[in-house]
C-alpha cells in the first residue's frame, strides 16, 4: 500500500478565512456579557484554521478588549449609583426647605404684612453711590428708592420696611428690585440676592433637576442657585 506524501493532512477540515475571523465586540454598547464573550471565544478557537492558530498576542488582545468593556460597564454603574445617591440626598434637603427663607439671585420679592423685604447686592468694586429701586410689579410704578451711598466691594445687605416715598404703607405683594451703582464712572446694574420664602419643591427628573418655588415669584429656581439658607 502506497502513501501519498504530498497530500495535505488537513484537507478534510473546513478552513476559516484568516482575514475575517469571528468578530469580538470591542465597541462599548453594553450588550456583550461575560458568558457571551466566552462562548464567542470558544467558537472562534474551535473554527480557526489549524495551520494558522491564533497566537498568544491576539488572544490576549481580545481578552483585554473584553476586560475594558466589562470594567467600563462596572464604572458606569458605579457612577450611576453615586448620582442617584446624590440626587436623593439633595431631594431630602430641598424638601426640608419648605416654609423657610433662602437667598437666591432674582429681581422679584414678596412684601409680607408686618415684614421687611430684604436681600443683598454683590459689588465687584467700590462705588460712591449704591441705590436700590423698588417698583410695583403690576403697574411698574417706583414706590421707593433706597440710597445706600458709598460702599466698598463685597456683599451689601439692604432692607425695605414697606414704606413708600410719601410715607404711606405699601400693599403686601410682589415687587421688582433693581440695584445699580456707579463703578469706574459707569452706571452698572448689579445682581440682587433676595430673601424669599420657599413655598414648594419640584423634584422633577434627573435631567430637569430639583426646582424650588418661591413666594411672590412665578419662576422656579434651581436648587443649586440657593446662596444662603436663613
Amino acid at each position: 500500500m502506497s502513501t501519498d506524501t504530498t497530500a495535505n493532512p488537513f484537507s478534510g477540515l473546513t478552513q476559516v478565512n484568516r482575514t475575517n475571523p469571528l468578530p469580538v465586540k470591542s465597541k462599548i454598547d453594553g450588550a456583550l456579557s461575560q458568558a457571551q464573550f466566552l462562548k464567542l471565544m470558544t467558537a472562534q478557537m474551535t473554527h480557526q484554521d489549524p495551520s494558522k492558530p491564533m497566537d498568544n498576542g491576539e488572544f490576549l488582545t481580545q481578552m483585554a478588549q473584553f476586560g475594558t468593556v466589562s470594567g467600563i460597564q462596572d464604572l458606569q454603574k458605579s457612577f450611576s449609583d453615586f448620582a442617584s445617591s446624590v440626587n436623593s440626598g439633595q431631594a431630602m434637603q430641598a424638601s426640608g426647605l419648605v416654609g423657610q427663607s433662602v437667598l437666591v439671585p432674582t429681581t422679584q420679592g414678596e412684601l409680607e404684612t408686618g415684614q421687611a423685604l430684604s436681600g443683598k447686592v454683590t459689588l465687584t468694586d467700590s462705588t460712591p453711590n449704591l441705590s436700590i429701586k423698588i417698583t410695583d410689579k403690576e403697574t411698574g410704578e417706583t414706590v421707593k428708592t433706597l440710597e445706600l451711598g458709598q460702599q466698598a466691594a463685597g456683599a451689601i445687605p439692604f432692607s425695605w420696611d414697606g414704606l413708600k416715598e410719601d410715607g404711606s404703607l405699601a400693599s403686601p405683594g410682589a415687587y421688582k428690585i433693581e440695584a445699580s451703582a456707579s463703578i469706574d464712572g459707569n452706571n452698572t446694574i448689579l445682581e440682587t440676592l433676595i430673601k424669599s420664602k420657599v413655598e414648594s419643591v419640584n423634584l422633577g427628573g434627573t435631567a430637569g433637576g430639583i426646582k424650588i418655588n418661591l413666594l411672590g415669584n412665578p419662576d422656579s429656581v434651581d436648587f443649586k442657585q440657593i446662596k444662603e439658607i436663613l
